[in-house]
This record gives structure tokens, C-alpha cells and sequence, in this order.
């Protein structure tokens, strides 16, 4: 189960990742606006995402990897509570999700910390 666990968090920070470049006006609009250089800020995440999601995959580096993404949980944090804000400022009818998102970020720590080890 545990190699099952870890080929599914492999393949969606993968995913994740190649959404940045396939979608990446979606993660620029909810960029808060503090932080600058939007374009770049979500292609380096994205190839976070990706370099991240596949060394998980190699065993000496799979530590390094989870911490590796639960920095990266933290750090993209705030584009989750921007993303909630500009939902309920457009009064968007998905809103109640982008609630639902921010304690979910948890439960990705939470799992990629159970591969730190």
C-alpha cells in the first residue's frame, strides 16, 4: 500500500507541475498580489512540482523530496487564501471549495510527511 501511496503522490505533484505550464494563467490570477513576478513565480513552482514529484520515486532522495514538497505546501499557501478571496469578491458559486481546499493542505503535509522518514 505504502508504494501505492507513493506512485499517486509521484504522479500528482507530476501533474501539478505540467498543469503550471499547460494552464498557467489559472495560477497567476491567484497569486496574491504582493508577490511579484507572477509569470516566473508559477513556472519555478511548477518545476518544483515536477523535479519534487519525481525524486520521490528514488529512495536515498525520497526524504529530501517530502520535505522538499511540504516547503513547497507552505510556501504556496497564500495563493489558496487568494484564491478563496477572489472567489467570494466575484461571489464565484465554487467559493465553498476554495474553503474546503485550505485544511487539505494539511492532510498533502500530512502525507508527504509519512515518506520523510
Amino acid at each position: 500500500m505504502q508504494h501505492i501511496s507513493l506512485y499517486m503522490m509521484s504522479l500528482l505533484y507530476v501533474l501539478a507541475g505540467v498543469n503550471h505550464f499547460w494552464h498557467p494563467r489559472t495560477y497567476e490570477k491567484i497569486m496574491p498580489p504582493w508577490v511579484k513576478w507572477h509569470k516566473q513565480v508559477v513556472i519555478i513552482s511548477g518545476i518544483f512540482e515536477i523535479v519534487l514529484g519525481l525524486l520521490l520515486l528514488i529512495p536515498f532522495l525520497q526524504s529530501f523530496a517530502a520535505w522538499g514538497i511540504i516547503l513547497l505546501l507552505i510556501l504556496i499557501f497564500p495563493a489558496n487564501i487568494q484564491m478563496m478571496l477572489n472567489y467570494k469578491a466575484s461571489k464565484n458559486t465554487k467559493f465553498w471549495m476554495t474553503i474546503v481546499r485550505l485544511p487539505l493542505q494539511i492532510v498533502l503535509i500530512w502525507w508527504a510527511y509519512t515518506f520523510t522518514k
